[in-house]
């Protein structure tokens, strides 16, 4: 099959799989998709999609910089690459982190792209928490004393309870 032909069966894929799930998504431009997952931990993880001239490129963001715990936070992502499947975790110059992969345009199916996104919802959504425990604790500890000194609601900060609990508020 022709280049051209490979990306035009690799755009209709990506779209039949995008119309099937039912998702959030739109194309700014030929091949290139820019999908809303829906999650729980992370309520939506915002992912990109562009058709290349020979793969598809998938970058999801994850989390901002962590604003402690750089290592333990680096560390853990390193070992997690090694279990995902066609994305890996990055980190871009502000030391944000994304989900990122590569897929060769003749594997584009739509069972592959649907593998593909349940692979970037699962570790975008499913390590978030993680990720700000390490990387957030202190910022999460300011904010539940900042709104409970109010009398806020806590009720989002409910899954970071351990860190909160017991604590002196204030720093």
């Amino acid at each position: 099959m022709r280049d051209a032909e490979t990306a035009a069966a690799a755009r209709a894929a990506i779209e039949e799989t995008l119309s099937d799930a039912g998702l959030e998504w739109e194309s700014p431009s030929e091949g290139t998709y820019v999908v809303t997952l829906p999650g729980t931990r992370k309520l939506k993880t915002t992912c990109s999609l562009v058709v290349g001239a020979h793969s598809l490129s998938v970058n999801a963001f994850v989390v901002r910089n962590p604003d402690e715990n750089h290592a333990a936070v680096h560390r853990w992502l390193l070992e997690r690459n090694t279990k995902l499947y066609g994305v890996a975790y990055a980190v871009d110059q502000h030391g944000d982190i994304y989900l990122a992969g590569r897929l060769p345009l003749a594997a584009v199916t739509p069972q592959e792209v649907d593998r593909l996104l349940g692979s970037v919802l699962e570790n975008a959504d499913g390590s978030f928490n993680t990720l700000l425990e390490m990387g957030f604790a202190s910022a999460i500890r300011k904010e539940y004393a900042w709104r409970t000194s109010r009398g806020e609601s806590t009720r989002n900060l409910d899954a970071f309870r351990h860190l909160t609990e017991g604590r002196p508020s204030g720093d």
